[in-house]
């Protein structure tokens, strides 16, 4: 049971970490259109860190504050991560940002299924609710992809360099 504590922990902190960059995503100047899709995901995300820690109570592994702190540390020191600009968010962030909760939702689904493993062993976990939860993360996951893919373009597309003879 140690161990599935410590993974159970480390994985709140992620979940923690994930919903903070959500709402921070959903709030900042990231532009309307990406807001509009980030506000209901930022409160499922919520929903599914509310879902871990039923199971983490339900398994008797206690939630350890240092651990929920750590993410929300990581989440706000990711953000003074260099991007080109000083004093205002760079049209890159949004697309490295939608790449780290990608990356959280590829561990969370990892997680629902590992629990949803050990549910045929352990009468604690419910099956049918760690299924919904694995599948509405994929949803998330597909979500959470179709948004990063439509900012490569715009963002990563150098400006047209001037022929010479156009000067």
């Amino acid at each position: 049971m140690n161990l599935l504590g410590i993974y159970l922990k480390d994985h709140l902190a992620a979940a923690t970490g994930g919903v903070e960059r959500a709402r921070h995503m959903a709030r900042s100047s990231a532009g309307p259109e990406l807001a509009a899709a980030l506000e209901p995901l930022a409160a499922e995300l919520a929903e599914d860190r509310g879902a871990l820690v039923a199971v983490m109570r339900r398994l008797d592994v206690p939630v350890r504050a240092y651990k929920v702190y750590a993410g929300r540390l990581a989440e706000r020191l990711g953000r003074l991560k260099g991007n080109g600009r000083i004093v205002r968010r760079s049209p890159l962030s949004p697309l490295v940002e939608l790449e780290a909760l990608r990356l959280e939702a590829e561990g969370r689904a990892a997680l629902w299924q590992t629990l949803r493993d050990l549910a045929d062993r352990d009468e604690r976990l419910d099956p049918d609710h760690l299924d919904r939860l694995l599948e509405r993360t994929r949803r998330q996951q597909g979500a959470l992809e179709e948004l990063r893919r439509r900012r490569i373009v715009p963002v990563l597309t150098p400006e047209p360099v001037p022929s010479p003879a156009s000067r």
